[in-house]
């Protein structure tokens, strides 16, 4: 079904390591808002799409969400990669080494390990691109906050270009959304809320 092409959808080359920094971007592999959320939410939710295109839709963000994963796993393998003990012990990066040493490993920014929990699949179309609307908001707002607080343009290059597809991703989901209420009649189940006043 999908075709690996064995390079970033975008170059990273991170000349500096920072294990500090890395704590923080691997909230975008892990986190409520990171890119391995964002691809089982959106590769579950295809399956009962309504239509062609708001099926494709989701496969593709869904796949691309995918190559999300690898750039961040490069961008904290790079920040992390010869890193020294000092290093290590300053950046507050000492907890997640005693477990994983350099491993990608999907935790959020205070180290807590991802988790399936939130994410939804409803079966109810209207209501997963609006959840999938605001998960591509989030992302972005998070994306914001890393900004904010890397300094090395290298990162923030990588991290920029993250951002932008979030953009794309919310106005992709728009159209979907718009593909759906475009076709709702009685066939639809979800296009009409039943009568709770009997």
């Amino acid at each position: 079904m999908w075709s690996y092409e064995k390079k970033l959808q975008y170059p990273i080359n991170i000349k500096n390591p920072n294990p500090a920094m890395a704590r923080i971007v691997m909230t975008q592999l892990g986190g409520p808002d990171g890119e391995l959320g964002a691809s089982i939410r959106y590769l579950s939710q295809r399956y009962t799409a309504p239509n062609a295109k708001t099926k494709g839709i989701l496969n593709d963000i869904g796949t691309e969400e995918l190559g999300h994963m690898e750039m961040i796993g490069t961008l904290v393998y790079q920040l992390t990669r010869n890193m020294t003990p000092e290093q290590i012990k300053k950046s507050g990066y000492d907890a997640y080494f005693v477990d994983h040493t350099a491993g990608i490993y999907p935790v959020d920014a205070s180290g807590n390990p991802f988790s399936v929990m939130p994410l939804q699949s409803s079966g109810d179309p209207i209501a997963d691109l609006h959840e999938d609307m605001a998960a591509e908001q989030k992302a972005r707002k998070t994306y914001d906050n890393i900004l904010r607080l890397a300094d090395d343009p290298d990162v923030r290059d990588a991290i920029k270009f993250l951002r932008a597809r979030e953009i794309v991703h919310y106005q992709r989901f728009g159209e979907a959304l718009r593909s759906v209420t475009d076709q709702l009649d009685s066939k639809n189940f979800y296009a009409f809320n039943p009568s709770f006043d009997k």
